[in-house]
């Protein structure tokens, strides 16, 4: 075979979650939702994610965890560091896939690529077990195909009929486009001879599977037709048993497709990954899977980790989310999220501070260490974490980033009372210390301390701490 041809620009991941709580571990133990054991206890998420930046600042392709309660506002961990990674092969990953195994284990799979370099070929996959995602073991590479081409975004679901796991990933077929093929395994180590499991007749890339939903499993994948993400279904888990049937849902360039089913209401989360212009997560949700349709998720609602690429959700219990954050640490900085412009975040660039729009580089120009404030240690102050000598302060009710002169007019104009958002109390808002009227707010994409009084004004002054 001939190698490759490019697949539309990224490759990408993997996932399958069809969580839902049951009402007692009993009667969890026999259940089976989305290709793995459901938990009763199942109360949180964690995502694994390799990291890349538009100038290659935040870039790193090992294993980086994040955890969220609602699958929409992540936490990064280890500082958004990665937690593990791969020691053979290129050396590095993409795309990596979490699942819950028959046993109450984790499996831990990604590509086995390191940057872009679309034409290393390897017909391996990185692999890991792990108990508790805190430790990571018996690391291997096992060989799916000795085609020319690549095993791109491996993902796994229990097939209950065979009594194995599926082993779907991204490659080429005899005809030169991009398919989805499927090896099995008991063992993650051993598997089957490779055969091809979906082929709609166009290139496609990463599919992402939700198993046993009402009856019925479904496959997203990326679609080099429409340039967005779309479903297949099944009754049946058998190659070539699945039909398209959604509508394409995009933003821009879309791919990595990634399933989230609501642990508290029957809503389905579905993120995606931009490869255009710089790469973004964006979601939509529905209530019905079998509708094949889906709104947008306001982008006010959710914050993925910050340089986040491809990524893969799984749900845990709440003692695995806890023991995660004990284990790896939750951030030592904040960003801030403009409320009327939640694609902007507060930075500092040549010092001025204002609002851009994500992702950008030096992307720490956006971290913040919110310490007790310098006049007041009731309030706060806004440290850089690249220019850590150096606070936001007003001067001519304009904020810029100087280093403190030992006065106290610094110190205050350096002081911040955070309050309940003026335009979404679930929000905060920054008012300033010693100009009691003025609040922190954004104009003209600039940060400036001004009396607010309109609608407009208070939206301005609102902001997500988050990460």
């Amino acid at each position: 075979m001939t190698p490759a041809k490019p697949a539309p620009p990224m490759p990408s991941r993997r996932l399958l979650l069809g969580a839902a709580a049951a009402t007692s571990l009993a009667v969890a133990a026999d259940l089976t939702l989305g290709a793995r054991p459901a938990h009763a206890a199942d109360s949180a998420y964690v995502m694994g994610y390799f990291t890349e930046s538009p100038n290659g600042v935040g870039t790193d392709y090992g294993l980086h965890l994040a955890v969220s309660t609602d699958a929409l506002n992540w936490t990064p961990l280890n500082q958004n560091n990665p937690v593990v990674t791969p020691t053979a092969g290129a050396g590095g990953l993409r795309d990596p896939f979490i699942m819950r195994k028959q046993n109450g284990g984790f499996i831990v799979l990604a590509t086995d690529l390191k940057g872009t370099d679309w034409s290393y070929n390897s017909q391996t996959i990185h692999v890991w077990d792990s108990a508790d995602l805190r430790t990571f073991t018996n690391y291997r590479r096992p060989h799916l195909h000795d085609m020319a081409t690549h095993s791109w975004a491996p993902e796994a679901f229990w097939d209950a009929s065979r009594g194995q796991y599926a082993i779907i990933y991204s490659s080429v077929n005899a005809s030169g486009h991009g398919v989805l093929m499927v090896n099995y395994t008991t063992d993650f180590t051993t598997v089957s001879a490779p055969q091809v499991f979906f082929d709609p007749g166009y290139d496609i890339i990463d599919g992402d599977m939700a198993v046993g939903v009402n009856g019925v499993n479904y496959l997203y994948f990326k679609s080099s037709a429409t340039g967005g993400l779309v479903g297949a279904r099944s009754s049946s888990l058998n190659p070539g048993s699945f039909t398209p049937f959604s509508t394409s849902v995009a933003h821009g360039g879309t791919e990595a497709p990634t399933l989230v089913k609501s642990l508290t209401s029957n809503t389905w989360y579905l993120w995606g990954d931009t490869y255009t212009p710089n790469g973004v997560f964006y979601a939509w949700q529905s209530t019905d899977l079998a509708a094949g349709t889906w709104t947008p998720v306001d982008q006010k609602l959710y914050t993925h980790p910050v340089n986040a690429k491809h990524c893969t959700i799984a749900p845990i219990t709440a003692t695995e989310y806890t023991n995660l954050v004990a284990r790896w640490g939750a951030p030592a900085w904040n960003r801030l999220k403009s409320y009327n412009y939640p694609a902007r975040y507060v930075r500092h660039a040549g010092f001025t501070a204002r609002i851009d729009t994500y992702p950008f580089d030096p992307y720490p120009d956006s971290q913040w260490r919110l310490v007790p404030g310098l006049a007041d240690s009731a309030g706060i102050s806004f440290q850089s974490v690249n220019y850590p000598t150096r606070y936001l302060r007003h001067y001519d009710y304009q904020l810029r980033l100087d280093e403190p002169d030992g006065t106290s007019g610094f110190a205050q104009d350096a002081t911040f009372h955070r309050v309940a958002g003026l335009a979404d109390a679930s929000w905060a808002s920054f008012r300033s210390h010693n100009y009691p009227t003025r609040y922190l707010r954004h104009s003209d994409y600039v940060l400036r301390v001004d009396p607010v009084s309109t609608a407009t004004e208070r939206a301005d002054a609102t902001f997500s701490v988050g990460y």
